[in-house]
């Protein structure tokens, strides 16, 4: 059976970005025609609704539900904005990259759908600032856009006008959280907000905005195009349509793959990714990016899913996922990652600014052989410590996810570290 790959499906095999005139050839820029000549804002929401799309960034959030819950129109008379979150700094995540450089039309007609739907006055595209080829490529066909009238003043002949804007990130990992993003694109220091009020309310210049993933704006058109039936009927599982799946580490043919949602962790490792590397062993994989927990291999059956990784004691975040095998160190391993989220928190409160880099060097301090078992009971304390609920926003919780799961799965590993004086991979 041949599985739709909407998506991805309209790309160039040498990787060069579509043209205008190409991406049209494949039916691009058909649904926000349809849209805009038959549709009302209210009827592309609950379309969007009923097709239970799920925010691809790695909340899960449903889109439908988010667009529906900024201000209405007559309550909140004046601009209101949507942006596209391309700021993909989340370690081993580059799907964004990928539809992006090979499809940015497919983004910009999502983006006029969606913010038809909210009655968006202007759009932004927010994309990380070393995404050099995206950022040229994005701008490319936003001038081919402008140039055939599919943005500005009446759309395609319709009463609907809609300026998008571009703007390269600063570089900053906190700038992928919503509320950081939105004062990072005001020019403030990108330090996430308090909620409420939402974006849905009080957002960019303290208008309605509604902020979504770039994967996610991408399913739009194809939504409005096909319908919601249709777009559920691609997954395995409840929750609808393909996902972007990456997978990076020792396997043998590293890369993404658009697939149903619910593709089973051992089918995107071992078929797609072609399995381990000739002499290495698997042990272990972040599911979701960096900030998630690990799972093994009694997880490897479990479908890809926002509920079902969730159930097997992890989140299913960006769906890219990084595989430990068994000759890497899971204490440099984590280390790494708790110096990344370090170095990249924005400073706001005191668990994430002082705890995090404590953290990082006491498991480096391990990792050299000079750690105690008291430290990794430090370790296993602070999972606790540095948590939902006690930090202002999800960055250092989302460092520990790996941390504490390293502990659950691989405590004989930290133990040797103090028993041996030495790390055993070294």
């Amino acid at each position: 059976m041949i599985e739709a790959r909407p998506l991805t499906e309209a790309m160039r095999p040498d990787g060069l970005a579509l043209s205008l005139e190409e991406y049209e050839k494949a039916g691009g820029y058909r649904a926000a025609r349809k849209m805009l000549k038959e549709m009302a804002p209210e009827e592309v929401v609950s379309l969007v609704k009923d097709a239970g799309l799920m925010g691809r960034g790695g909340a899960g959030f449903l889109t439908g539900l988010k667009w529906s819950l900024t201000s209405p129109a007559g309550e909140s008379p004046g601009p209101r904005f949507l942006i596209a979150n391309g700021d993909e700094m989340e370690p081993g995540t580059f799907k964004d990259r990928y539809l992006m450089e090979g499809n940015p039309h497919q983004l910009i007609e999502g983006m006029i759908c969606a913010a038809f739907a909210i009655r968006a006055t202007d759009a932004f595209i927010f994309i990380r600032d070393h995404y050099f080829e995206a950022q040229e490529r994005v701008r490319r066909a936003i001038a081919e856009a402008y140039a055939k009238g599919y943005l500005g003043k009446r759309i395609f002949g319709s009463d609907y006008s809609l300026e998008l804007h571009f703007h390269g990130s600063a570089g900053r990992y906190i700038c992928g959280e919503e509320t950081a993003l939105i004062s990072a694109l005001e020019g403030a220091r990108p330090v996430p907000r308090s909620k409420p009020p939402f974006p849905g309310v009080a957002g960019l210049f303290g208008r309605p905005t509604v902020v979504n993933n770039v994967e996610t704006l991408c399913n739009v058109p194809h939504i409005v195009e096909n319908g919601p039936v249709w777009f559920r009927d691609l997954s395995r599982t409840a929750q609808g349509g393909t996902k972007i799946f990456g997978v990076s580490g020792r396997v043998k043919k590293p890369g993404l793959w658009e697939l149903p949602m619910g593709t089973t962790i051992r089918e995107t490792i071992f078929e797609h990714a072609g399995g381990m590397l000739d002499g290495y062993s698997f042990r272990g994989v972040l599911p979701g990016g960096g900030s998630t927990d690990f799972l093994v291999e009694q997880h490897l059956d479990t479908p890809m899913d926002y509920e079902n990784i969730q159930k097997a004691g992890s989140r299913f975040g960006t769906a890219t996922m990084i595989v430990l095998d068994d000759r890497a160190c899971p204490v440099g391993f984590v280390g790494n990652l708790m110096k990344f989220f370090a170095q990249q928190s924005c400073g706001w409160c005191t668990p994430c600014r002082e705890g995090l880099p404590w953290l990082a060097r006491l498991l480096f301090r391990i990792d050299r052989g000079e750690g105690s078992e008291e430290d990794i009971e430090i370790l296993a304390e602070h999972t606790s410590k540095i948590w939902i609920g006690k930090t202002y926003c999800a960055l250092a919780p989302g460092a520990i996810e790996p941390l504490q799961s390293a502990l659950t799965y691989f405590r004989d590993d930290f133990t040797q570290h103090v028993q041996q004086k030495r790390c055993p991979w070294s």
